[in-house]
């Protein structure tokens, strides 16, 4: 029997295993995937001593409750979660961005997500699992990466490989901003539509829809009129790709998208604002405002200073 491993006791509605994802296989049709806020996944692995693409799990809106077996571990969950530890049938709420340590037979509760989606899992130490094309990443859709392609389920057995011998305590100081104002760039079909298709797009509210998922946030609300042609010769997409199919309803890119694609293209989310997008729950109401990619790049940079001195920082 493996010493070290969890236990799936209740698997929550859409928990994988992620970690940066798969780079330069668009060609062959298999995007990037890997965990959709990257600030929180990078916390995680950090706060645990992890380098910093090792898996951890990743869970929307209700997560998993577990019960460890084994040796002393480390975890630390980021996020806006709320979730419990039980400790020989104690039960105490635990803290986003702070490690605890779990002991054979403790448990973890990971209730929900706090008016977001995604939350984040790491262990001090390494899962044993299968990576595909260099990451484990999971992607439901085509059944690729660890766990067969497919989400966690309940009942299942998650062996732990390896444990850290350094098992420090450690904490940061991190909230999770909220984003009504999403920054994008003009995309390559934007002449396509009119204009008031396109005051349409930068002036009014839209509201996400509960069909959104990692592949993709559609968007409900004014319509954004095409005058030119709804469907387009297919070519390739990437994350935050802002298409527009025929109904008028735009549709965000995700980390799972596919690769190609024959919707107009209005614009591209700018990457400053990707991880605070993904955050953005069903029923929620945003904007859109542009900016062009001189600042969307000025942003980013700023953007990925900010989450390295966060990390400096544990």
């Amino acid at each position: 029997m493996d010493k070290n491993y969890f236990e799936i006791k209740r698997a929550g509605i859409n928990t994988t295993f992620q970690d940066k994802g798969r780079d330069n296989l668009y060609h062959i049709g298999i995007p990037f995937s890997g965990a959709m806020d990257n600030r929180n996944f990078l916390l995680a692995n950090k706060l645990v001593d992890n380098k910093e693409n090792l898996p951890v799990i990743e869970f929307a809106y209700q997560g998993p409750l577990i019960k460890f077996n084994g040796d002393k571990i480390t975890i630390a969950i980021t996020g806006d979660v709320i979730f419990k530890l039980i400790k020989k049938d104690k039960e105490t709420y635990g803290k986003c961005y702070e490690t605890y340590q779990l002991e054979d037979g403790d448990e973890i509760d990971i209730l929900s997500t706090n008016k977001s989606v995604y939350g984040y899992l790491a262990i001090s130490g390494e899962f044993d699992l299968k990576f595909q094309w260099g990451s484990c990443s999971i992607n439901t859709k085509a059944n690729i990466g660890s766990n067969n392609g497919n989400k966690l389920t309940d009942g299942q057995k998650i062996n732990i490989c390896k444990i850290n011998s350094n098992q420090r305590n450690k904490k940061v100081n991190y909230l999770n901003s909220k984003i009504e104002n999403i920054r994008v760039i003009k995309g390559t079909n934007f002449d396509y539509f009119s204009e008031k298709g396109k005051k349409n797009f930068f002036g009014k509210q839209f509201i996400v829809s509960k069909l959104s998922d990692r592949m993709g946030m559609r968007l409900e609300g004014p319509k954004i009129e095409n005058i030119v042609n709804t469907n387009i010769k297919s070519e390739g997409l990437l994350k935050g790709v802002v298409q527009v199919p025929a109904d008028g309803n735009p549709i965000i890119m995700l980390s799972d998208h596919g690769t190609i694609g024959g919707y107009p293209k209005i614009g591209v989310v700018a990457s400053v604002d990707y991880d605070r997008l993904v955050q953005i729950s069903p029923g929620t109401k945003i904007k859109f405002k542009e900016i062009n990619l001189s600042d969307a790049e000025t942003l980013f940079k700023l953007y990925e200073m900010e989450t390295q001195n966060l990390i400096s920082q544990i």
